[in-house]
């Protein structure tokens, strides 16, 4: 199927007004946005990093960009969004570096699948909860495997299959249209990213209930966050009431104390910008040795 004729192909110049569009009260919505942010950092911290040059690739608000140029303050830290609304509020989180540390982080205008950086030019490239905007993502990991350096590390969250799926089979019950975005299988990402040159990738799976007091508060906050309906097979124009009420009831078939869920699988994965690595620095004094080259030393002469 083309991606002219794919329901849920993304319209990526709606999602840029959408999240441009809600920018200015993004953080107060992005509850679990905020929370995967604190977990990948978690995870980054770990890696035991000194990037001299960082991308925070759909950094939003620069939440993630003003915490990575705090724990590296020699570090050049870029923060990319294709929304220029977004961009605008990071640059309330750039002034608060400026007056705390005397420097801030770059901004920087631009498109995940046309990344205006040099080859092999970045260390980190930091990503939490973009990768799902982005179709196809082999088209993305090739761009980031271009800009990474060989020791580079790529850390990045995104949205699984099972994300809103209450809110997908409740849209299912009014009408065939697409209302919710499809999200790609971890399995999938780990391919894509093989594909596009990545090492030595991990995935692994974090799941999330959030809970409302109705289906039109999930909807409210969604549409606060940018989280617009942006596929092709989206309906062009206003949702009728009729549509919302018929929705609302359909997804009442799963309150449970008294309260609506909605689940969210988060994806997070790790690779590194060497296409053939032989080794990496893990932590302080711990090295990572591919298994492949661990079976060929042990098949060989072993006084090697």
């Amino acid at each position: 199927m083309s991606r002219a004729a794919d329901p849920h192909a993304i319209d990526a110049r709606a999602a840029r007004r959408a999240f441009s569009k809600a920018s200015g009260h993004y953080d107060q919505a992005a509850v679990l946005q905020a929370e995967v942010r604190r977990l990948l950092l978690e995870r980054l911290q770990m890696l035991k990093l000194q990037p001299r040059v960082a991308l925070d690739l759909g950094c939003g608000t620069g939440m993630a960009s003003k915490q990575l140029q705090q724990r590296h303050p020699a570090s050049l830290v870029i923060a990319m969004d294709a929304a220029l609304g977004m961009l605008g509020q990071a640059d309330q989180q750039h002034s608060f570096m400026q007056r705390m540390f005397g420097s801030g982080f770059q901004r920087v205008c631009a498109d995940a699948f046309r990344l205006p950086l040099r080859d092999a030019s970045v260390d980190l490239v930091f990503s939490n909860l973009m990768l799902q905007w982005c179709e196809p993502p082999d088209a993305v990991f090739a761009e980031i495997r271009r800009v990474l350096k060989p020791e580079g590390v790529l850390l990045f969250s995104s949205f699984g299959p099972d994300t809103l799926k209450e809110l997908r089979a409740a849209w299912a019950a009014v009408d065939a249209r697409t209302h919710v975005n499809r999200f790609i299988d971890m399995h999938d990402l780990g391919d894509a990213m093989m594909r596009a040159g990545l090492s030595e990738p991990v995935l692994d799976v974090e799941r999330f209930t959030l809970t409302y007091a109705d289906a039109m508060s999930l909807m409210r906050e969604l549409k606060a966050i940018g989280a617009h309906n942006v596929t092709a097979g989206r309906r062009h124009g206003l949702t009728g009431r009729a549509a919302l009420k018929q929705m609302s009831a359909a997804y009442e078939t799963y309150r449970r104390d008294g309260v609506l869920p909605a689940s969210y699988e988060v994806v997070c994965g790790q690779a590194w910008g060497n296409a053939d690595p032989r080794q990496h620095l893990l932590h302080e004094g711990e090295v990572r040795i591919p298994l492949t080259q661990i079976a060929r030393r042990r098949s060989g002469n072993p006084h090697d």
